[in-house]
């Protein structure tokens, strides 16, 4: 017996090519947004100095999430180190928006 039938790749293939299709429109409509979107986090502490609370703030929360999870500090690295490249991004963004 085989595995599949092959309907699981078309519907893979179908919904990667909506994914780049959309991503390619979100890029294209999206890139003269950015000016005012930075013009937005001009003033204030600026982008350097969020990344810089967002670094120590997003290694404080992975330690917390490792240590209450059951498999201690290096249990499932694949998913702390998403984990921590998505949180950084959000509390750099954020930090810099708020202050």
């Amino acid at each position: 017996m085989g595995y599949g039938t092959g309907g699981d790749l078309k519907l893979f293939v179908v919904v990667a090519a909506v994914i780049v299709v959309v991503g390619t429109l979100a890029a294209f409509f999206g890139a003269p947004m950015v000016e005012g979107v930075a013009a937005v986090f001009e003033p204030g502490i600026g982008l350097k100095t969020a990344a810089i609370w967002s670094f120590f703030l997003t290694i404080a929360v992975m330690v917390v999430f490792a240590l209450v999870s059951g498999d201690s500090l290096i249990g499932e690295i694949q998913f702390m180190l998403g984990g921590f490249f998505t949180f950084f991004f959000m509390f750099t963004v954020l930090i810099a928006w708020v202050f």
